[in-house]
């Protein structure tokens, strides 16, 4: 890893990404932070046309920046969908600085947007884990652990719903059943009773009668 001087504003740390460059005193928004730097390739030669790297910054159609050497603390700058910084290019002097865009805390990360190729050709494919990113799947991940509470909570309302319609169901049947077995039973002493007032009379006059004979 690469020596910073005491006297600069950031520090190479362990980032998301692996590495990343920070903030070790504050940063004020305007300030230019760092350089990025490499050996300059032109594209009509055909053998700096064939360098590809993560780290080439383009300048213009013909120039490029091979930011891939180590000196080039700059290339510890990871992307930042909402960055704290940009880079400043200035194609005729073919240089490029890092430039802080808000106020930026000690400790703070920096970031830049890579740019809309760079991001398409790398951070896609693989999923962006700038903090702007991970904020987003965070929400994501909390807005559907929600909605499956929600979704489980609605499924037992509707359960319970369903288990009080039967009890009361079940409990009108019953009573319905209870109410009919106790007016058969009815019917049924009644009915015997006259029976046996008839059997009794019948015995009784009878008796009389042949008794009076």
């Amino acid at each position: 890893m690469p020596a910073i001087s005491p006297h600069k504003p950031y520090r190479i740390g362990r980032s998301r990404t692996g590495l990343g460059l920070f903030a070790t005193r504050p940063i004020r928004k305007g300030t230019k932070i760092i350089r990025y730097f490499g050996p300059l390739l032109d594209s009509r030669k055909e053998k700096d046309d064939a360098i590809e790297n993560k780290y080439l910054f383009e300048l213009s159609n013909r120039w490029t920046i091979d930011g891939s050497v180590r000196e080039n603390i700059a290339r510890y700058i990871n992307h930042g969908c909402k960055p704290n910084a940009e880079s400043d290019v200035k194609p005729r002097k073919r240089k490029v600085f890092i430039r802080a865009i808000k106020n930026i805390e000690p400790g703070e990360e920096i970031s830049y947007d890579y740019g809309t190729d760079y991001f398409k050709a790398y951070l896609k494919p693989i999923g962006c884990k700038c903090d702007a990113c991970e904020k987003k799947r965070r929400k994501k991940r909390a807005e559907a652990r929600a909605e499956r509470l929600r979704l489980r909570e609605k499924s037992e309302r509707k359960a319970r719903r369903l288990a009080e319609k039967l009890a009361k169901a079940n409990g009108r049947l019953n009573g319905k059943s209870k109410r009919a077995n106790g007016s058969q039973a009815n019917g049924s002493h009644a009915n015997g009773s006259q029976a046996n007032v008839r059997h009794a009379n019948g015995k009784f006059g009878n008796g009389h009668d042949r008794a009076a004979v």
